[in-house]
């Protein structure tokens, strides 16, 4: 979806550990000012981040469906079709079976 978990719980992307230990450009250059203007955006453009990540998962399930649905093969029955119907050991009693009559 373009998006971690962890961006769309707590708006912002993780730093790792080894980013901390060893600091890059983006733990440098941060200061105090800069750090809560950042996080006050991400919080403000957070909700529009779940939506799209929403919107690209429903239409990625949309996809996926429309897959299922072409493979599938449907079967309709007719009244007087003979069908496999389970029986389980505990409902066992005469006459009943997978090929009996309902």
């Amino acid at each position: 979806m373009g998006e971690t978990p962890f961006s769309l719980v707590y708006g912002t992307k993780a730093l790792i550990l080894v980013e901390i230990g060893e600091p890059g450009t983006r733990y440098n250059q941060a200061t105090e000012e800069s750090n809560e203007e950042e996080m006050r955006i991400n919080l403000d453009l957070l909700e529009e981040r779940r939506e799209t990540a929403l919107i690209k998962m429903d239409a990625q399930k949309q996809i996926i469906e429309r897959y299922y649905n072409r493979k599938a093969d449907l079967r309709y029955f007719k009244i007087g079709d003979f069908v496999l119907k389970k029986a389980f050991q505990s409902t066992k009693a005469t006459n009943v079976g997978k090929l009996s009559q309902n």
